[in-house]
């Protein structure tokens, strides 16, 4: 597949003023770009996941509003450009954050302004996000370093879901720390659960693969024995939501692997932007989990013998299936949160050493 030069999953072209997406629905097997043209087309992203990963979501999101805002910059059209775009995904909590962040700037502004006021303020919102990704980079890799002790002197890591560029801007949340520490010459390895039923481990392999870190994927299954066994040195995730008190939602199966590294312990860390936290959410109880359509459970993606795209039925469409889109990690089994502030322990207190301003929020 071809290397990208310099990746970030989203793209906005300003003549006309539109959006491209890296189709996340296509990956690993084919790079497909997608125009956004219209508010639709941005929230039809977010749902079927297109687009995934809670910064990504939010910067999407920013964007669709932009669009929508071209059509109708009325507060009618407002109000139900907002309605649209948050009832997509209601666990990331990125999403709600960078709409209740437009609203704030654009509502006051005479609707002739709002359209121009809108892309400006999305354009802001993703070069933040790139350059919080660049510092989780930094705040992570300190925390990396003396990690390096084998006898080999390399580095086991585990990751899951995707928490890299694609889910972000630009190098992304888990991954950054990791990208952070293969740039600087430390010695890697990363264990990529493939995160069923979406699958999105297959994403951190393809990126791995092109940012040439070395890795294997592994079954979910595995990952336990993995860490039990002395194979990994510390787990590192990405977070859809935190709570004030140091929760973490993230992709289904996470909680697992911070069990595991509880009992063998070794670190498991969470990496994630400022608006990931959700201060006015009080624990983990409180975040909504996504259920989604149980014919991703039902049916599996790949390549036929052809090599062309196709799905494959694994379980019968009467069968009965559960599919919950997150799990809840409980702050007691996280290591330390790291975000572009700095890395802190997962609870009210250490969240609100870093962000101080936001006490008025818990």
């Amino acid at each position: 597949m071809t290397r990208l030069a310099s990746p970030r999953p989203i793209r906005r072209l300003t003549d006309p003023n539109r959006v491209e997406i890296l189709d996340q629905t296509a990956l690993p097997h084919v790079c497909r770009w997608l125009p956004l043209a219209s508010l639709a087309d941005a929230a039809h992203a977010i749902r079927t996941m297109q687009v995934r990963g809670a910064p990504l979501i939010g910067v999407t999101a920013a964007y669709g509003l932009a669009l929508g805002l071209a059509q109708d910059a009325s507060d009618a059209g407002l109000a139900a450009a907002m309605t649209q775009l948050a009832a997509t995904r209601p666990t990331a909590v990125n999403l709600a954050w960078a709409l209740a962040r437009l609203h704030a700037q654009l509502a006051p502004l005479p609707a002739a302004e709002r359209a121009a006021a809108a892309w400006q303020a999305a354009d802001a919102i993703a070069a933040e996000d790139a350059a919080q990704n660049r510092a989780i980079g930094a705040h992570g890799l300190a925390l990396l370093k003396p990690l390096a002790r084998r006898a080999d002197g390399r580095l086991q890591l585990m990751t899951h879901c995707n928490a890299g560029w694609l889910a972000t801007v630009e190098q992304g949340t888990a991954l950054a720390p990791i990208y952070a520490a293969h740039a600087a010459g430390l010695p890697l390895h990363v264990w990529v659960s493939e995160t069923r039923p979406r699958n999105q481990g297959l994403l951190t392999a393809w990126e791995l693969g092109q940012a040439g870190v070395p890795h294997t994927v592994i079954a979910d299954n595995a990952a336990g024995q993995l860490i039990l066994a002395g194979q990994v040195d510390a787990v590192i995730v990405g977070a859809d939501r935190i709570a004030a008190n140091g929760d973490v939602a993230n992709k289904v199966g996470t909680v697992l692997k911070a069990l595991a590294c509880a009992r063998q312990g070794i670190p498991f860390y969470v990496a994630a932007p400022g608006s990931s936290l959700d201060f006015a959410c009080p624990d983990g109880a409180a975040i909504p989990i996504e259920t989604r359509d149980g014919d991703e459970l039902r049916r599996v993606a790949g390549l036929d013998a052809d090599g062309q795209p196709t799905q494959v039925r694994q379980i019968p469409v009467a069968t009965p299936v559960c599919n919950p889109a997150f799990d809840v990690t409980p702050a007691d089994l996280v290591s330390a949160l790291i975000t572009e502030r700095g890395h802190c322990p997962a609870s009210a207190a250490g969240l609100l050493s870093l962000y101080p301003e936001r006490a008025q929020h818990v």
